[in-house]
């Protein structure tokens, strides 16, 4: 019986980009509604606000993971992901957004106070950023590159 045929190597990373996205946006918007009483928009908002607030950030959560993804690719120069250096890759993709998110809260919280935290955030010794979108990004990334990472070909000679 003849094998089926393979995809492409640029089918496979197409694929697993759009499954990473996918799965991070879910994951997102999730976490969004999840730690919105960490923010005085919780008491202040109405349903509508909050939920466009939550609509709207994870719209920011998905280009923050886009632009990262890219960039990380080209540090790495990933020529054959997501078969080689997939992890290299996860890992320099959730650094870039992690460094992103510090100087977005930063930015956001404390020059244009277009947000703010209620007491019952915690937050960062120094940094003054906020634990929940600390670990949003330590923590949703990870996942997503777990569950799209695609299986392993027979053949392959994959390199995490």
């Amino acid at each position: 019986m003849p094998k089926p045929p393979q995809p492409q190597p640029g089918t496979i990373a197409r694929r697993t980009w759009a499954r990473f996205l996918v799965i991070l946006a879910v994951l997102n918007l999730i976490w969004e509604f999840a730690q919105m009483p960490l923010y005085t928009l919780w008491l202040s908002g109405s349903r509508s606000e909050i939920a466009f607030a939550a609509a709207h950030c994870t719209v920011g959560d998905i280009l923050i993971a886009t632009f990262s993804l890219a960039i990380a690719q080209l540090i790495i120069g990933a020529s054959g992901w997501p078969a080689r250096r997939y992890t290299e890759v996860a890992g320099v993709t959730i650094a870039l957004a992690l460094a992103y998110t510090v100087f977005s809260e930063w930015w956001n919280v404390e020059i244009r106070q277009t947000w703010a935290y209620r007491p019952i955030m915690p937050q960062i010794p120094v940094l003054g950023t906020g634990l929940s979108p600390l670990l949003q990004w330590l923590i949703l990334p990870a996942l997503a590159f777990r569950y799209a990472r695609p299986p392993h070909q027979p053949g392959d000679k994959a390199k995490t």
